[in-house]
């Protein structure tokens, strides 16, 4: 009898446990997904409040115009968002490619010996600071831009049609193509360790069977893997132009830090962030000028949602036509 008494007993604590540890775990659930919702949302009221002054001296010419004059207090956001979009999208059209082929080789044709110590480095390569990569881009690829890389391009592009607007200038190694290079440098590792990650993660018997019906590695690569992984794959690319968006110290290095918009690629620029950096220790609590780049980086969380967002609306779109 107390056998059973104790038996029932301990299945009816049993019972009350189960009965409150999944509902706490639920609401623990959600608390977290709040929290990082209300986190979000505040750090952009944050940014929109203390943009108001700007935004509201100087209306929609703030987002037109690419006027940056700390002396006569006239200040607009269109030269760093032209930069930061720019040097962005090379870095992005850079690193993707390379990210893939090091994902690529690393899955698909290194060897066992090879495949582990690689993909360490490249895992480390993504630890590195941003300031070195800066130092390391001033010091060594602003210099081989200016001897090397510019003047050929310069030579070689420079007198073609449509193209002459972009390789135009005087080869002096900063500028938004050498910014663009730096970020590819830095975000390719983020990009390559979750392809890799992906691509190791896909259930073998899919390769098999198309490598069973004479299907060649790059043939499996693309009809098998990459539509299999096709989020996962997004998903990189977009954490890769999160930090590209984001980056600071190492663009101020590298790309001039001059308030202007041209169509040159050589030519000395700005970013939203590489700006706020260099301008903030400067600007007085309640200036215009604090307001200005409290509005920029107002400006840089809706471009970073604009581009979640197309994410997504790819995604999806794929997803329709798959069906």
């Amino acid at each position: 009898m107390s056998t059973h008494a104790s038996g029932g007993a301990a299945s009816a604590a049993a019972g009350a446990r189960a009965g409150w540890g999944d509902p706490a775990f639920a609401g623990l659930a959600r608390l977290c997904g709040l929290l990082v919702l209300l986190l979000m949302g505040g750090i952009i009221a944050v940014m929109l409040y203390g943009g108001r002054l700007a935004f509201s001296t100087f209306g929609i010419g703030f987002l037109t115009r690419s006027v940056w004059n700390p002396v006569l207090e006239h200040y607009a956001a269109l030269a760093p968002v032209y930069g930061t979009l720019v040097t962005s999208a090379i870095g992005v059209v850079i690193a993707v490619p390379l990210a893939f082929g090091v994902a690529f080789f690393l899955t698909e044709m290194a060897p066992g010996w090879l495949s582990g110590p690689l993909g360490t480095a490249v895992e480390l390569l993504a630890a590195v600071p941003s300031i070195i990569f800066g130092m390391w881009g001033f010091f060594v690829i602003v210099p081989i831009m200016a001897r090397d890389v510019q003047p050929a391009l310069i030579h070689s592009l420079g007198h073609v049609p449509l193209l002459h607007p972009f390789f135009s200038g005087a080869p002096f190694g900063t500028g938004l193509l050498t910014g663009g290079l730096i970020l590819a440098v830095m975000i390719t590792p983020f990009i390559a360790a979750v392809m890799r990650d992906v691509f190791n993660a896909m259930p073998p018997v899919f390769k098999e069977s198309a490598y069973g019906l004479g299907s060649t590695r790059w043939d499996v690569m693309r009809k098998v893997v990459l539509p299999w992984s096709r989020t996962a794959v997004i998903g990189g690319i977009m954490l890769g132009l999160g930090r590209a968006l984001g980056e600071t110290m190492a663009i101020t290095f590298v790309i001039g830090n001059s308030n202007r918009i041209s169509p040159s690629l050589f030519s000395p620029g700005n970013t939203i962030a590489s700006l706020i950096a260099l301008e903030f220790p400067e600007s007085a609590a309640g200036s215009l000028k604090l307001s200005s780049l409290l509005a920029l980086g107002f400006i840089l969380m809706v471009i970073s949602l604009i581009t979640l967002a197309c994410s997504r609306l790819l995604l999806r779109t794929g997803q329709t036509v798959r069906r």
